[in-house]
């Protein structure tokens, strides 16, 4: 069996490494000279800065993969400040209950939002619904405050996304499940163990990009700089890969797996599989930027006791939030100094997003400024990355993909790309590696 992989991210990058693991023939293409996709480091000025994601779940997967590169003794934990999250209510930042129990206890919620809490445990489970959205999910069994406060900001800062759009049955399905199980998503989260701590966060000490880095270095079928411009189809069923150098014209592929945003993959498709070409151009990727913003310590009034802060819609602010990246990876900036990296942009602020660069760096000191009792006119320094397109919404329009890639897995081509497996990158791990394996099955069986 010989596979084709279509992008060099970590999806791509997984999966070429369990096949190789496997003793299967791969190809790696990936059009830019470096892999790693999102994952990307930079190291401007004396600082270390991620252009993609800040941190990492240490789910087993991502731990026997970080093992297998040898990569283990290079793993950065978080400060143990990183156990407080913060969220903006009325106007200042408020400590956000860790568990079931201070949720109750805390001034966060009001009497009227904690009395919700409790009486989920006696609303009777509704029927699942596949259009239902988180909103409405967490509307129904707890009510708006829970909304507003709590699942709003966390949804708009690590997704990107607008709760009222994306669906429950996509974005976190057990929860659904938990209620058709045990009647009560609480009563489910106490019963099946899962209410217990937050999983490990991890980096690496020079980065998250250390990964990719790696995994490429040691691939013996990786491709870099020749981005794919055709799928050809052969009357065997098989299929050859078209490059722009013309390196792999004559290669003939057993299966092709979509390591590729839908809106790169999308043009691939449209003339063997043109249905599912508009099915995955159709899926949404807001914009967003990240502007990394570094003052002096002594100039900054809050303790930034914490992993960063998030930002409700209802509260009317500028960007969705902050990670206070000096508290979470204090050698990152150079001494005396702290760093926020701010979140522009997503579903719910794509105005804010594309404005130019000046004023993004601009309205992010004011709001700084202001939040966090800042006494500097100005930062010490400034940095901004930009996605026009960043993570994609499983919302609505993630359902007709998601067919669409079934309806293609039939023609082997697998698509294995966070927009199919979980938009975070232990999940696409996870989705990488449980490919290799039904491949790896698959070849031993013919």
């Amino acid at each position: 069996m010989n596979i084709a992989i279509l992008g060099g991210g970590i999806s791509g990058l997984t999966l070429a490494w369990y096949l190789q693991k496997a003793g299967i023939s791969y190809d790696l293409f990936e059009a830019q000279p470096t892999a790693g996709g999102n994952l990307r480091t930079v190291h401007p000025e004396g600082y270390l800065l991620e252009t993609g994601p800040n941190s990492l779940q240490l789910s087993d997967e991502l731990e026997a993969l970080l093992a297998d590169l040898g990569l283990t003794e290079k793993i950065q934990d978080t400060a143990a400040v990183s156990a407080n999250r913060y969220v903006l209510r009325e106007g200042r930042y408020q400590k956000l209950p860790g568990s079931p129990p201070s949720l109750l206890l805390s001034s966060f919620f009001s009497l009227r939002g904690k009395l919700n809490i409790l009486k989920e445990l006696r609303r009777p489970a509704a029927s699942p619904d596949p259009t239902e959205t988180l909103a409405g999910f967490f509307r129904r069994r707890f009510g708006q405050e829970i909304v507003d406060y709590a699942l709003n900001p966390f949804i708009s800062g690590i997704y990107a996304g607008d709760p009222e759009r994306l669906l429950l049955h996509k974005t976190f399905p057990k929860l659904g499940e938990l209620e058709q199980t045990y009647g009560s998503v609480v009563r489910g989260l106490a019963k099946s163990g899962r209410a217990g701590g937050r999983r490990r966060i991890i980096s690496l000490r020079q980065g998250i990009q250390t990964i990719t880095d790696t995994i490429s270095a040691k691939l013996t079928n990786y491709h870099g700089g020749q981005g794919v411009t055709e799928i050809v189809r052969l009357p065997d069923a098989r299929y050859q890969i078209r490059t722009a150098q013309g390196t792999f014209d004559h290669v003939a592929y057993d299966a092709v797996a979509l390591a590729l945003p839908t809106y790169a993959a999308a043009p691939l498709l449209q003339s063997l599989f043109p249905d599912a070409a508009v099915a995955l151009a159709a899926v949404f990727y807001p914009p967003m930027a990240a502007v990394y913003t570094a003052y002096r310590r002594a100039d900054v009034g809050h303790p930034l006791d914490g992993f960063g802060a998030l930002h409700p819609k209802v509260e009317q602010p500028y960007a969705a939030g902050s990670i206070w990246t000096s508290s979470i990876y204090p050698n990152r900036v150079p001494d005396g100094q702290v760093l926020f990296t701010t979140f522009v942009g997503g579903s719910q602020y794509e105005a804010q997003a594309r404005q130019p660069e000046a004023a993004q760096r601009a309205a992010v000191h004011e709001e700084l400024n202001r939040l966090y009792h800042i006494k500097a006119t100005e930062p010490v320094w400034q940095y901004q990355y930009y996605w026009e397109k960043a993570i994609p919404q499983f919302d609505s329009r993630i359902l007709a993909a998601h067919a669409a890639a079934d309806a293609l897995s039939e023609h082997k081509i697998y698509a294995v790309a966070n927009w199919r497996a979980g938009v975070g990158v232990p999940d696409c791990i996870r989705y990488a590696k449980e490919l290799a394996e039904t491949l790896a099955d698959s070849a031993q069986n013919a």
